[in-house]
């Protein structure tokens, strides 16, 4: 068995994301091999919650450009996960 927190790399920090929140949907971004089932596993073991409904989402990187040599790159392909918790589950991701 994998390790959560290998599984698990960051939340997803943006206003979207946010609003969320208050409905009970979380985002993450996951490693690129991560399945539906380990997500689910990996968030319910490391804050002990509830996890109804996962959804993931592959994202493309972004092309990039060196500006003097003109070498064509792209930045890496990131993995983002949508965790629906059951109601009156919360994460506390950003408390003061």
């Amino acid at each position: 068995m994998k390790d959560p927190r290998d599984i698990i790399l960051a939340p997803i920090v943006s206003e979207k994301s946010y609003a969320l929140i208050e409905q009970g949907v979380y985002t993450f971004q996951v490693h690129p091999s991560a399945t539906k089932p380990e997500i689910h596993d990996a968030v319910e073991a490391i804050w002990g919650v509830t996890v109804t409904n996962v959804n993931t989402m592959n994202r493309k990187g972004k092309a990039t450009r060196a500006r003097r040599k003109g070498r064509a790159g792209s930045k890496p392909d990131t993995k983002r996960a949508i965790v629906t918790l059951a109601a009156g589950n919360e994460i506390p991701l950003f408390e003061n």
